[in-house]
């Protein structure tokens, strides 16, 4: 083989390695195997609730399932079966967004929108309910050490250091914000923009076992990828467009695309991706069913321990998904 063509597949070849090279078909991802089927009307909500727009749903290290969506009360907890368990929060929030549960079982969410004095704000709650922690001023958006605007998302480190997504695309911020594990302000990055370290609405965010943050960088179609004082290390467009995005232990990557159009990331089809956190490959691909093109099936999503159960949490569509491996 002439030494020209062999150089030029090698850098193909590293090029991929990273996700980042054009010659990487996203569409292919449309059409790779489901071996998932639906669960419909499983979560047995208590008398007099509905579901408002769910926007966030993970598991506990227990099994059980936590649930933030905007109507009161705004987190609700069920069992693996999808009985009810528990629920609080109720008047709290002016737009609920984020929800992560952290090594201790404690649960976290954000409020992405600020009114009458309340919204603005990251919050962590104790499995039963009582506030442990808030981070920025209630009702006020700004963009310093002790407020957000649109916080979006939160996760938090191993050893308790608290990363906040925080902007959700226009004029709102457009930056991650890390605090120690007391809520101390420690540093930030971003602005906003389409280049490494740059955003436009960071609509989830998560962890992964090395520690890694992986940000959803949603208008810009992609994964952003960084260490814990905000390196840029990778962006991963195979993934969709992604609105919720969700690591589990062992690595594996989901990523819920709820916007993709010929116009915002042509050539990709709406749905759920499954695949690598460690090497990007993706594996998996849900179809989004909505019946209506103009509303998602989901904008959050999480999975069982296992990867047997798939959860996805419905804005536009009202509803707590459910898909099993068939």
């Amino acid at each position: 083989m002439p030494r020209l063509h062999m150089l030029k597949l090698l850098v193909l070849g590293v090029t991929l390695v990273g996700g980042l090279s054009a010659a990487v078909d996203v569409s292919a991802t449309n059409n790779l195997p489901n071996p998932y089927r639906p669960i419909d009307n499983w979560a047995q909500l208590p008398a007099g609730v509905q579901w408002g727009q769910v926007i966030a749903v993970q598991p506990d290290n227990h099994g059980n399932l936590w649930v933030f969506h905007r109507s009161d009360p705004p987190i609700l907890q069920f069992d693996a079966s999808g009985k009810f368990l528990k629920s609080f929060g109720a008047g709290m929030f002016v737009e609920p967004h984020g929800l992560a549960i952290d090594r201790d079982g404690n649960v976290w969410v954000t409020d992405a929108q600020g009114k009458d004095g309340k919204g603005q704000q990251a919050f962590k709650f104790s499995p039963d309910g009582k506030v442990l922690m808030t981070l920025g001023k209630a009702g006020v958006a700004g963009a310093g050490p002790d407020t957000f605007n649109g916080p979006c998302d939160v996760v938090v480190a191993p050893n308790g250091d608290i990363f906040v997504a925080d902007g959700h695309g226009g004029d709102t911020n457009a930056r991650v914000v890390k605090f120690s594990k007391d809520g101390k302000f420690i540093k930030e990055w971003g602005k906003k923009g389409s280049g490494p370290g740059e955003f436009d609405t960071l609509h989830s965010i998560a962890m992964d076992s090395k520690g890694r943050v992986f940000v959803a960088d949603r208008g810009n179609s992609r994964i952003q990828i960084f260490d814990q004082d905000g390196k840029f290390i990778d962006q991963w467009k195979q993934f969709g467009r992604p609105s919720g995005i969700f690591i589990s232990k062992n690595d594996t990557l989901y990523s819920v695309d709820s916007q993709s159009d010929e116009k915002t990331n042509p050539g990709v089809k709406r749905g759920i991706r499954i695949g690598s956190a460690r090497d990007g490959a993706v594996k998996v691909f849900i179809a989004d069913t909505s019946p209506d093109p103009k509303m998602a099936l989901a904008e959050g999503v999480s999975a069982d321990a296992k990867g047997d159960i798939v959860y996805a949490a419905g804005v536009s569509s009202m509803a707590l998904h459910k898909f099993v491996k068939k």
